[in-house]
């Protein structure tokens, strides 16, 4: 019925405290809602000691604590607004980074907090920003290599390269394991290899070329072949066995050369993918980019 139908943002029914939709909504005495859970487990039942409790977002306080009650109609209105259709592209499917926030079925993750090491998507992320205002949180596209970013043994950034031991590490590891090495920013080391990285491109386009013309040049003179085949004076037998041999030949070399194309091109489109990683430590772990022409 018409009636029936809500249209509302769901950003506006989040709680502040889990940062997903309201789940059993109360409503406390400055008129801020949150889920039960989260009002009395994650904040109320910390104050105890203090016998002051708190609004997490205005920070009115209460004493005594209040007793709380479920707010009927907004929990209506979260059962209805969990039924709204949403778009199927919102939803993360197989190969997408989920939210690591969402509950339930995940969202598509945007974008990947370096700081907090959790990837979010676009509601979560409004909700990061907001509450880390003012704060460097380095945000990248959102990436399922989070794990692989930082160090296993310390749990910070891989954010300095060693060039003694050719390898990304984090800040704490040059203080024992890599005391005396030779380090630098992995940034910096990324841009000393960046322009490695566009020669041998070019390279790899270059071979590209040469071996499309080369085919190109084969095709020609398979074609050029069979002419001159069917203007020698050969029997029919003659004719059929020294064409198949001809033919074989000239096809295999086409194959090869086709498979070598291909070949290339597949590693073009990897260098290609790899410029443009915001990963420092994905990028730096290519050792020998002349290998791949």
């Amino acid at each position: 019925m018409e009636e029936d139908r809500i249209s509302v943002n769901q950003k506006e029914f989040m709680c502040s405290v889990c940062l997903d939709l309201l789940k059993d909504p109360v409503t406390i005495q400055c008129g801020h809602s949150y889920c039960e859970s989260c009002i009395t487990g994650y904040c109320w039942d910390q104050e105890d000691h203090m016998r002051v409790y708190s609004c997490p977002q205005c920070r009115q306080t209460f004493s005594p604590r209040p007793a709380l009650a479920r707010n009927t109609m907004l929990a209506e209105l979260m059962e209805k607004l969990k039924k709204t259709k949403l778009p199927a592209d919102c939803y993360a499917g197989a190969g997408d980074v989920q939210c690591d926030v969402c509950t339930g079925r995940k969202y598509k993750a945007v974008k990947s907090c370096l700081v907090c090491l959790n990837s979010y998507c676009q509601n979560h992320l409004e909700q990061h920003e907001s509450w880390f205002k003012g704060k460097r949180h380095n945000l990248t596209d959102a990436t399922g290599r989070l794990q692989e970013m930082i160090c296993q043994k310390h749990e910070k950034l891989l954010e300095i390269f060693c060039h003694t031991d050719q390898k990304c590490i984090c800040v704490l590891c040059t203080i024992i394991e890599h005391k005396n090495h030779e380090i630098v920013s992995a940034a910096e080391q990324r841009t000393e290899k960046q322009h490695q990285l566009k020669e041998t491109q070019k390279m790899l386009q270059q071979r590209i070329q040469q071996r499309e013309k080369d085919l190109q040049q084969l095709r020609e003179a398979v074609e050029s072949q069979k002419v001159s085949l069917e203007k020698r004076s050969l029997s029919p037998s003659q004719f059929r066995l020294t064409e198949k041999t001809a033919v074989s030949r000239a096809e295999g070399r086409l194959e090869r050369l086709e498979q070598e194309i291909n070949d290339l091109r597949r590693r073009a489109a990897e260098l290609e993918q790899l410029s443009h990683t915001q990963d420092h430590s994905q990028f730096l772990q290519v050792k020998d980019l002349e290998a791949l022409v």
